[in-house]
Formats: structure tokens, C-alpha cells, sequence
């Protein structure tokens, strides 16, 4: 093979991943998960929403919208980052999130757990921390159910959501910090056994953690389905920088418990997304409760 033939040969392949990243930032993909429950009273649909870090998908995310309306779900989840923060946030761009809320708010309830970029931009001084009060605000006039570390209980469902807000320490890089047992039980008490229990929390490494507290469904993002996939090895990094992290996006069992790993819909940081589009999630939770 000649050098010439070789270089041709690398082009093409430069420019087909090129092409690729193209795509995977500009376009999202509808992927569907089901589970089974005996303590859910009937069935419910669930559309998640995750990691929009200020991405339009249309104008004011139209085409978003149009993909919610055609699932009709019961209930909108959001688990976190749909803004971006920065250490020094002097401005911030809720157009985005806000937009999309307001087109689907009047149709379908929406339950909202902060992830880590809300996190930073709330606790930062002065012009930051405002800015975020002023988003938070925007989605509770909006009719959103902003569940900052609490819970509520939908007895049509017999099933309670909570949205776990955990502090930084959860989001270290390079390796997990220990999450005691009792963290979450500080904030929500034993959950009832008999019903069933869906947590909204960002950050996926702790899913055992979630399971032993008594989470049937954990619902979270965060890792951006690992920014570009490998056939066979699954997401390359995690936003803790660990390579080819456990839990990079999907649906995952633990015992009778899963938890769906949205692979997200913006960028931030790192901003490629490499055969890795986007994803907006539908949860089909299927009610075994013996009639």
C-alpha cells in the first residue's frame, strides 16, 4: 500500500468521525425501557429529561417538545443539569430549559431533582447564587415540582418521587467518596416498603447506594453517556475522568431495583459527542399488582 493510498485512507476516516461528531452533537435518538412492579397500583410512562446544558433541539427546543407530545407520557422527570455552571457565573443561559418547560408544562407534570451545575451555580457568592434563585423561581412559577432533597407521594400510582440534591463531595474526580447509610435517610426518612419508590438522583455511581435505601427506580444522568462509545467497551469517560466507567448510560438491575442512565442531550467541558447522540428516555413502568 502507498503512502499516497495511505493518507487518502486516513483522510476519509478523519473526515467520516468528523462527521459523526457533527451529528452526535446535533441530533437526539427516542430509546425506550421497561420494568416490571408489583407495587406500582397501574401502569405510567415516563419521559427523562437530563444534562440539556443549554442545548436547542429547534427553536426554543421545538423538536424536543415534539417528541414528548408524540409519547404522551404520564410524567416528565428531570434529573439535573439542564443549565451550565461555571465558578465565576456572571450570566447564565436558562432560555433553553425554560422554553422547553413551558410548552409541555400545561400538559404534563414535571418532577425536577438539581444535578451538579445547579448545585455549583446556587452555592456561588453574590451575582451567581442569584441568578440561579431567579431559574429555580422561574420553574416553580412555571408549575414545576422542584424537589430539593424531598419527597412527594402520587397515591394514583401508589409511588412516592423524591429528588436527591447531594453536595459536592459526591461529584470528586478520579474516585468515589464513601456515601454513608444514613445520608439519605437524613433526608427522607424509611421509605414505605409498600410503595413504590423512584428517586431522581444526578450522579449514577451511587446506585447501590440508592438500591439499599429503597429505591425501586432511580432515575439520573450526569456522564453523558461516557461523551464517545466504544462498540463492545461502552462509554471512554466519565465526568469523574475515569475511564470506561460501570455506568455509563441505559438501563441497569440490582436485585428487584434498576436504574436508567440517561446518556443526556447537551455538552459541556469536553463538548463532543461521538457515536453518542443525544437521548431523551421513556421509562414504561408495567404494574404486576395482582388485580
Amino acid at each position: 500500500m502507498t503512502i499516497k493510498i495511505i493518507l487518502i485512507l486516513l483522510a476519509v476516516i478523519i473526515i467520516a468521525c468528523i462527521a459523526v461528531i457533527y451529528h452526535d452533537m446535533t441530533h437526539f435518538v427516542v430509546r425506550e425501557y421497561e420494568i416490571h412492579s408489583d407495587k406500582i397500583a397501574k401502569d405510567a410512562v415516563f419521559c427523562l429529561l437530563s444534562d440539556l446544558h443549554e442545548k436547542d433541539y429547534g427553536d426554543g427546543n421545538s423538536k424536543l417538545v415534539e417528541a414528548i407530545n408524540e409519547i404522551n407520557p404520564d410524567i416528565v422527570l428531570m434529573s439535573g443539569d439542564m443549565i451550565t455552571g461555571h465558578n465565576k457565573h456572571h450570566s447564565l443561559n436558562a432560555g433553553p430549559a425554560l422554553k422547553l418547560i413551558s410548552k409541555i408544562i400545561d400538559k404534563y407534570p414535571v418532577y425536577a431533582a438539581n444535578g451538579n451545575h445547579e448545585y455549583k451555580t446556587s452555592i456561588l457568592e453574590g451575582r451567581g447564587s442569584e441568578l440561579y434563585r431567579e431559574y429555580d423561581k422561574a420553574l416553580t412559577d412555571l408549575g414545576v415540582n422542584m424537589l430539593h432533597n424531598i419527597g412527594t407521594y402520587l397515591e394514583e400510582f401508589n409511588m412516592e418521587i423524591h429528588g436527591l440534591e447531594t453536595s459536592y463531595e459526591y461529584y470528586r474526580k478520579f474516585f468515589k467518596a464513601k456515601m454513608d447509610p444514613s445520608y439519605i435517610i437524613d433526608f427522607f426518612g424509611v421509605p414505605c416498603s409498600e410503595r413504590f419508590q423512584l428517586l431522581i438522583a444526578h450522579n449514577p455511581v451511587y446506585f447501590e447506594e440508592y438500591c439499599e435505601w429503597g429505591a425501586d427506580l432511580t432515575v439520573s444522568g450526569h456522564v453523558h453517556g461516557g461523551i464517545a462509545r466504544v462498540p463492545l467497551l461502552g462509554g471512554v469517560l466519565s465526568p469523574a475522568l475515569m475511564l470506561f466507567p460501570k455506568y455509563d448510560g441505559g438501563l441497569f438491575k440490582n436485585g428487584d431495583k434498576y436504574m436508567v442512565l440517561s446518556r443526556g442531550l447537551g455538552m459541556h467541558t469536553v463538548p463532543i459527542r461521538f457515536n453518542n447522540p443525544g437521548e431523551l428516555c421513556v421509562i414504561r413502568v408495567y404494574s404486576d399488582k395482582k388485580k
